[in-house]
């Protein structure tokens, strides 16, 4: 039987990113993975609306959570921001029982289902480099990524803060390198793999975020990746869509291609190459992969 989820993709991947969400709805079923949709979940807020309005935070998030509930499955996300938003607040209100009888009130003033606090919440990186997700990948079979070298890019809200997200060590993280591993791939190890993309201060201070890009893009270009991967749709606008512009401000060339997770999963696994739409990415990854004999 298939494991099932609440599938929260967040509002990255359904617009901006639509590739990681077909992606990752294409490869499920490969994966022995049934997706429920959940069609009334909100946006989580990113981190603008827990800094402007708590309350408003918290309701939003936790309604989400109810959802879950009510289709009686656990959620899973592929944005590390929606992660932490979600996990953030399910803590908070799983912690403190006045906190969620105050949200409750809430929701149910709102026309909405007051939630018991008995879901938790998963990012796909963290399922799939479980036991179970590493069964279902070991079940697949060969194909695998021909030795491609990978240099994987974790961003820093997926692993912090550690009393949040708690899935490793935000140091010394090991999940995708395991994947990657698992998959065929070469791990393309640099230092700069845990640090901040740049995205959350981009439009306030670009130059800024482009020096924080620079420390993992020139990492994993110096480590000799032919492409990298991350698990968040922001660290990918960050790395991909805003890349030249990050070469023009440093003085740099990375030249690095950057794939989601779900894609490099897909490539491992025989995914059509259509439906994983690479020609949505700024920096093509297409000589990498067609050197690697996977396009």
């Amino acid at each position: 039987m298939a494991k099932q989820f609440a599938y929260y993709p967040g509002c990255v991947a359904e617009f901006s990113s639509k590739e990681l969400n077909a992606t990752t709805q294409a490869l499920a079923p490969m994966l022995d993975i049934e997706l429920l949709p959940m069609p009334a979940a909100t946006c989580c807020g990113a981190g603008d609306i827990a800094e402007a309005k708590p309350n408003l935070y918290l309701t939003l998030n936790v309604r989400i959570l109810s959802q879950a509930e009510e289709m009686g499955v656990d959620v899973l996300t592929i944005c590390n921001v929606c992660t932490l938003n979600l996990r953030r607040a399910n803590k908070m209100v799983k912690e403190d029982p006045r906190l969620l009888e105050k949200v409750n009130e809430e929701l149910v003033a709102a026309g909405a289902r007051p939630y018991e606090g008995t879901k938790e919440v998963t990012h796909m990186l963290w399922y799939l480099a479980g036991e179970e997700g590493m069964s279902a990948l070991e079940a697949r079979g060969p194909r695998g990524l021909n030795g491609l070298r990978v240099a994987p890019y974790y961003g820093c809200q997926l692993l912090r803060p550690s009393s949040v997200m708690g899935f490793e060590d935000p140091d010394k993280p090991q999940s995708m390198e395991r994947l990657i591993t698992a998959l065929g791939g070469e791990v393309a190890d640099y230092e700069g793999k845990s640090k901040c993309c740049g995205f959350p201060i981009l439009l306030a201070r670009e130059e800024t975020a482009f020096k924080e890009s620079h420390v993992a893009l020139a990492g994993a270009r110096d480590a000799r990746a032919d492409v990298m991967v991350t698990p968040c749709p922001l660290c990918h606008l960050a790395m991909d869509a805003y890349q030249r512009k990050a070469e023009a401000s440093n003085g740099e060339e990375y030249n690095m291609p950057v794939l989601h997770l779900p894609q490099l999963l897909g490539l491992a696994l025989g995914l059509d190459n259509d439906i994983m739409d690479f020609g949505r990415h700024m920096v093509s990854p297409e000589q990498a992969l067609a050197t690697a004999g996977l396009v």
